[in-house]
């Protein structure tokens, strides 16, 4: 309970209460377009009867009304969708008024500090109370709008799903029977000029087609997952790009650990390959790059993992694009599906490893991590 003395510093501070909003009032920050801006005097005036009657009332009681009166401002502060530092300068700003009225009383120090410690409690429980609140509104706020895009991404995905299952064979069936008359031609004339050209261009046809295959999760008919090479499927892969790589006069250099005999779908890890090598070797043919060079290197990592990395010396990937480069859709380039890395990472995935881009002014590198079978090196 408070002293009598005390008690009169409350009945001070109600004599003087215009005189004290009306200078809290006048130093408040008020955001430009805040709905709420007539009514935070109101607000003010309703946390000041708090300080005023803190002396009639249990501290339970206290706490219910401050609890209270901080959730219905913090609710209006979460509509008005204003910075929320300006609600806690404000706040503070009332008890700095308050305190600068100590002085005005006849009162000794020692005979205010509890007057002062009471007050510091109200201003610090309002403030506890509503900015708490606040936070819990504004992450329930961004929760339901990332539920929003979230639903809004998976119906795209699905939608492309589905059209995709719905006339993939209709890509299949022609490419197939084109991809076995140019073997027949190829036989039956082993010279004829272009028919290379002509298969190599189908085959990069037949990857795009099998990207948006494996973004509609279905498996070819018969797949089962087999033994591979992973050295000589590096170099089939750069023999596939080689009229890529000689055009953008593009220096490859390798250093790879002895091959190894990985468990997979080879033709999934091989369209890995050939989307970053190509994807580098664009960036290197853009940048006019005086010296381009795509670099690929493998080690073992405690006889579990082989790590792959293909770097390549061209312009470093801001740090911003850099989180969404794995993202359904994302791309920089026109011509671009943003489909290409988004299926890479989802192939890896598949095969329980990681995928992951590093990248600075000197290099930018794509990192393949891969489990070893368990028999490797018994």
């Amino acid at each position: 309970m408070f002293t009598e003395k005390q008690t009169d510093l409350i009945s001070f501070f109600e004599k003087n209460k215009e005189s004290l909003l009306l200078e809290w009032e006048q130093l408040i920050i008020i955001a430009n377009g805040d709905p709420y801006r007539e009514k935070i005097r109101d607000n003010a005036e309703a946390l000041f009867n708090v300080i005023l009657t803190m002396h009639k009332i249990t501290e339970q009681e206290l706490l219910d009304i401050i609890q209270k009166l901080a959730i219905e401002i913090s609710e209006e502060r979460v509509i008005a969708d204003i910075n929320m530092g300006d609600f806690v300068y404000n706040v503070n700003l009332g008890r700095t008024v308050l305190y600068n009225y100590f002085s005005k009383t006849s009162l000794e120090w020692n005979e205010l500090q509890q007057s002062i410690n009471k007050i510091n409690f109200c201003f610090d429980k309002f403030l506890f109370y509503a900015v708490s609140h606040f936070t819990e509104a504004k992450n329930k706020i961004i929760e339901e709008k990332t539920m929003v895009i979230d639903s809004t991404h998976q119906d795209r995905l699905t939608l492309l799903g589905q059209m995709t299952s719905s006339f993939i064979h209709e890509f299949r069936n022609p490419l197939t029977s084109i991809q076995g008359f140019i073997q027949l031609l190829k036989a039956d004339y082993p010279h004829m000029r272009y028919l290379d050209i002509i298969s190599s261009e189908l085959d990069q046809l037949n990857f795009r087609i099998s990207q948006f295959l494996l973004l509609s999760k279905k498996e070819l008919i018969g797949k089962e997952r087999d033994h591979f090479k992973l050295n000589k499927l590096i170099d089939e892969v750069l023999n596939f790009l080689y009229p890529s790589i000689l055009d953008g006069k593009v220096k490859i250099k390798k250093e790879l650990i002895e091959d190894i005999t990985l468990n997979g779908y080879a033709d999934e890890i091989r369209q890995v390959f050939i989307n970053i090598i190509f994807n580098a070797i664009d960036v290197l043919n853009h940048d006019r790059n005086p010296n381009p060079t795509v670099e690929i290197n493998s080690w073992l990592e405690n006889d579990q993992q082989i790590k792959i990395t293909i770097s390549n010396n061209g312009t470093m990937i801001p740090a911003e694009i850099r989180k969404t480069i794995f993202e359904p859709f994302f791309t920089t380039k026109k011509l671009g599906t943003g489909l290409g890395l988004f299926v890479c990472k989802e192939i890896i995935e598949k095969h329980k490893g990681e995928l992951s881009c590093l990248s600075t002014p000197e290099k930018t590198t794509f990192s393949i991590t891969l489990p070893v079978p368990a028999s490797y090196g018994d």
